[in-house]
């Protein structure tokens, strides 16, 4: 019996096929370390996965890559989710990437949904716990790490928005071992405060930097919080159990900052505008008025005791008049009031002498040190200049004795 002769492309479609109605191959997840890898200009992206004995050729194309929250390098050790499928074209079997992620964050990715799932149970994320975040704060807590970019970011959007907001630093740390710990404590002492709102996070990093974020303590720290709680951690693509609970969710931490402070330039501009509206307001309501009296008694006269006879509608012209007169005077003063207010306000702004060249020192806690009996040799402090802040210990300490 003669056999049938296929051709090369019969058979690649046939083992396709039988590859693709397998049901461990076409939903499987593979651990291995990335080798050959290449980004292709379409957003393609092509590799090998191999372990000590084998490898495997692979792909992610561009709309399964853009989810990726991480950037895969050469040498990296990684677990990833597709099917294995045959390249017709060149008969080479390969694995067909849909998802992506380091190996060893699959865990954090399961304790994150697991204690995920168990707060919104209790109710931590419910509205209805949520408290309002006040329009016009005078004082706002900010709990982070007293160095680096997010509080210089912070501060500088707070100075251009409310040059009179006080501001208050209660350094943390915010990754690494004791950093759920120490935002535990620096939330507590935010909520001791005077402040209206409090902002707590960091700036962008892995799952493992953010983590402290995605701690339970921490969640449950923000959850009794009297004073509500505005959560920034990290761009605007991460997403922490920090951020569920909270009374709102920035999605960085500069934003955080226009979120809690009011832009006072806004706030002249509407009074003005509302002052504008009285007054034509009123203006049209003396003009209405005057028409109808006038209207009436067009055809009367007016006496007062000791005066000559005048039209009314004459009468009602100058009191027309005096009227205008006495509500643009009122207007202006009310302008030059609020002018005056908004001096007072930038010359009690805690960084109007900060411009001058002064600068004012904070221990660990965020509390403003006026005396050298406060700190001890090995204290960490902080310096606040008019542009930013910076970390210092105390190395040698001596009284001014002139001071006395």
């Amino acid at each position: 019996m003669e056999r049938p002769i296929y051709r090369v492309s019969q058979i690649n479609a046939y083992v396709k096929r039988m590859l693709t109605q397998d049901v461990l191959l076409t939903n499987l997840q593979l651990g291995g370390e990335i080798s050959n890898f290449k980004r292709h200009s379409s957003g393609h992206m092509y590799f090998a996965l191999k372990d000590e004995l084998a490898a495997i050729s692979a792909v992610m194309f561009a709309s399964d890559a853009k989810t990726l929250r991480f950037f895969p390098k050469e040498g990296q050790k990684v677990i990833a989710r597709g099917s294995i499928s045959l390249y017709e074209k060149t008969g080479q079997y390969q694995f067909y990437v849909r998802h992506m992620e380091p190996d060893g964050i699959g865990a954090l990715y399961q304790a994150y949904e697991a204690l995920k799932q168990k707060l919104e149970a209790e109710g931590l994320f419910d509205a209805s716990r949520k408290k309002k975040i006040p329009s016009y704060p005078r004082t706002v807590a900010m709990v982070t790490s007293p160095t680096g970019a997010v509080i210089q970011d912070m501060t500088q959007i707070a100075r251009r928005r409310h040059p009179g907001i006080r501001l208050i630093l209660i350094p943390v740390m915010v990754q690494g071992e004791g950093a759920a710990e120490s935002i535990v404590r620096g939330l507590a002492l935010a909520d001791q405060t005077e402040a209206d709102t409090v902002i707590v996070g960091r700036g962008g990093g892995s799952i493992e930097d953010l983590w402290a974020f995605n701690e339970e303590k921490v969640a449950r720290a923000i959850a009794v919080m009297q004073h509500p709680v505005i959560s920034a951690v990290g761009h605007e693509t991460d997403y922490t159990i920090a951020d569920f609970v909270a009374d709102l969710r920035a999605p960085t931490p500069s934003a955080a900052a226009e979120l809690a402070i009011p832009q006072v330039s806004e706030i002249l501009e509407r009074l003005a505008s509302y002052q504008s509206r009285a007054q034509n307001a009123l203006k049209r309501r003396i003009e209405i008025e005057r028409r109808t009296l006038a209207q009436i008694l067009s055809r009367g006269i007016y006496r007062r005791p000791g005066q000559m006879l005048m039209p009314m509608r004459q009468e009602l012209d100058m009191l027309g008049e005096r009227l205008t007169e006495a509500c643009a005077q009122r207007m202006k003063e009310r302008r030059e009031a609020l002018t005056q207010m908004g001096l007072r306000l930038t010359y009690l702004d805690p960084a109007h002498p900060l411009r001058r060249g002064y600068a004012y020192i904070t221990d660990d806690q965020g509390k403003i040190l006026s005396s050298v009996k406060a700190v001890q040799t090995g204290d960490w402090i902080c310096a606040h200049l008019a542009d930013g802040q910076f970390g210092a210990r105390v190395e040698t300490i001596g009284e001014d004795t002139d001071g006395k």
